[in-house]
């Protein structure tokens, strides 16, 4: 099975050498790479949120394979969508899905199904390929949609995936794709989404679920990000830090009504 881009030139260009260009610019040159467990990146259009994405993605090694964990926007297909085995495609080219970390991620996740219409029209994960593919041409992946759920099924799902990774015997980065505050001020966004990073570094993912519901803090990858950060606990994550935070006013020039974007890595 092969999964079309379906946000290629809108969030990013869809001409190879355009998107190369546009890679370019936003990774920063660094010689010094960091091991990480996982990573939170943002999802929006990269003239928006790509230099956010971009410095986090400069910062890490990247392994051979790569779980990436995105939100479902659409609410299509099941609550827990694996991507079945086959290959995805972008600009850059085809990117194979990695059939052995599916298995095991199948045989230790209950809630986890193969799913393919979940990912359809999805552009979280999407987004994340092309600066995967470029840094790491020989990567394989394997990726879940998931739907918002209670603290119980992501606390499994996030055990469930640091046993599969355990099993797996080679590193593995886990990419949390979110976004943070929607469609308000820059002022407010900052503050809620100070909120939300104050959970992540604490590596409290109850808390972060528990601060978005009651702060009514639009963080749209919530879900993947807890899932990612209680996997990086049980894998041997200590410690996180945000490496670059802003929001679309930075590039449109207003700040009445933002959206927020992090990049944290976990490790």
């Amino acid at each position: 099975m092969q999964r079309q881009p379906v946000v290629a030139g809108q969030f990013y260009p869809g001409n190879i050498q355009q998107l190369k260009s546009t890679l370019a610019d936003l990774i920063p040159d660094n010689s010094s790479k960091q091991h990480v467990y996982g990573i939170i990146s943002p999802h929006a259009g990269y003239v928006y949120s790509g230099a956010i994405a971009g410095q986090v993605y400069s910062q890490i090694e990247i392994p051979r394979t790569v779980l990436i964990i995105g939100p479902n926007h659409t609410g299509s297909g099941v609550p827990a969508a694996l991507y079945p085995d086959g290959e995805w495609l972008t600009p850059l080219g085809t990117m194979p899905v990695n059939s052995r970390l599916n298995a095991l991620l199948l045989q230790q996740i209950d809630y986890l199904q193969f799913d393919s219409v979940a990912h359809r029209n999805e552009h979280s994960l999407e987004v994340q390929v092309p600066f995967i593919q470029y840094l790491r041409p020989d990567v394989s992946i394997s990726a879940i949609c998931v739907g918002h759920g209670d603290y119980s099924a992501l606390s499994e799902i996030g055990k469930g995936v640091a046993e599969a990774i355990r099993e797996y015997g080679e590193p593995v980065l886990i990419v949390a794709s979110s976004d943070m505050t929607h469609y308000e001020s820059a002022d407010t966004a900052r503050h809620k989404d100070s909120l939300a990073l104050e959970k992540v570094l604490s590596f409290d993912a109850k808390g972060l679920l528990d601060i978005c519901r009651s702060q009514q803090i639009t963080m749209c990858g919530v879900a993947p990000s807890a899932v990612m950060i209680v996997a990086a606990g049980e894998l041997g994550a200590t410690a996180a830090e945000v490496v670059a935070y802003g929001n679309s006013g930075d590039v449109t020039g207003d700040k009445r009504q933002v959206v927020g974007y992090a990049s944290v890595v976990v490790y």
